[in-house]
């Protein structure tokens, strides 16, 4: 494999493309309503450029108080990979205000054109700084996993995205939700997990831990080395949400998604109805409920077909 982050020439003016192409992400953001690929700024394979994007772009989330608290994993699936015309998979950035894990809907409104996918998240409890990561490294970093749904999203219409499209775009991050029940891993392993994703009570999506390269710890032990290589390792704390294990599923206002994954159990995520264009920010109770048990009137999801992983 090529370094992800190895500079290179299609782009003449490196700091214009980053410029521009960040600029239009950020407008789609702050407008809601969803741009045209970047890839005409930044080329269709240019990882170095589409994370240059990425990081002005969360740059500038910390500057306006956003708080970092883990990472995303995108693009495990051999089968995105070559859709997308990749040989890896790809990561983003995890905010605090992206973790709607007890509010009592995940908030619609905030979201363009959302979808669910069911993961197992890792919350690190050890540093992942080391020169020499192995994978018993990376399993004695983790202090517990749980259940999780992702809710990728993206700023690009129509998820019209080649692989720099959604690197830049944070790697189509969105939001998500954390299940309950926490188990370490001597109490199970990743890869044998097994996974069905409910959209109101309909089996729309199922998979395994086998999905996820092979073992969600291999994902890890990928992210913790490319973390590392770009200067900003992973650390103790954070929530790393490992990659999907079955197709994405779409997420309309007022659906409800539930996920059941083997050994860890079940996390739900209800979406609010149709927001108005602009909604305030909606703060967590003091007291939250269970968390991923966010309960709403649900409505019935426009399309319960499987699509592609992310």
């Amino acid at each position: 494999m090529t370094d992800v982050w190895k500079p290179m020439a299609a782009v003449a003016n490196r700091e214009a493309a980053v410029a521009d192409a960040a600029e239009r992400l950020a407008r789609a953001a702050r407008d809601r309503q969803p741009c045209a690929p970047v890839r005409d700024l930044l080329g269709p394979t240019d990882l170095s450029l589409a994370y240059a994007v990425q990081q002005r772009l969360n740059d500038g989330r910390r500057a306006r108080g956003a708080r970092v608290v883990g990472r995303k994993i995108g693009l495990t699936s051999p089968s995105v990979q070559r859709q997308v015309g990749v040989d890896r998979p790809d990561f983003g950035v995890l905010f605090d205000d992206m973790d709607a894990t007890g509010l009592p809907a995940v908030p619609s409104g905030w979201l363009l054109q959302p979808r669910a996918e069911a993961e197992v998240a890792f919350v690190l409890a050890r540093d992942l700084d080391a020169d020499d990561l192995d994978i018993e490294r990376v399993r004695s970093a983790v202090g517990h996993a749980v259940a999780a749904l992702e809710i990728v999203d993206s700023r690009v219409a129509d998820w019209d995205v080649a692989i720099t499209d959604t690197v830049a775009d944070n790697a189509s991050s969105g939001m998500f939700v954390l299940g309950e029940q926490r188990l370490t891993l001597g109490q199970f392993e990743p890869r044998n997990v097994t996974m069905r994703l409910y959209a109101d009570g309909v089996l729309a999506s199922e998979g395994d831990g086998a999905a996820c390269l092979g073992d969600p710890l291999e994902a890890l032990l990928w992210l913790a080395r490319t973390a590392r290589e770009f200067g900003d390792p992973l650390r103790a704390g954070q929530v790393v949400l490992s990659g999907a294990l079955g197709p994405l599923v779409p997420t309309p206002p007022g659906v409800t998604v539930r996920a059941e994954i083997s050994a860890l159990g079940p996390v739900t995520a209800t979406f609010s109805p149709a927001e108005p264009a602009d909604p305030e920010k909606p703060e967590k109770p003091d007291k939250p409920g269970k968390p991923g048990k966010a309960v709403q009137s649900s409505a019935d999801p426009d399309d319960k077909e499987p699509e592609d992983q992310t």
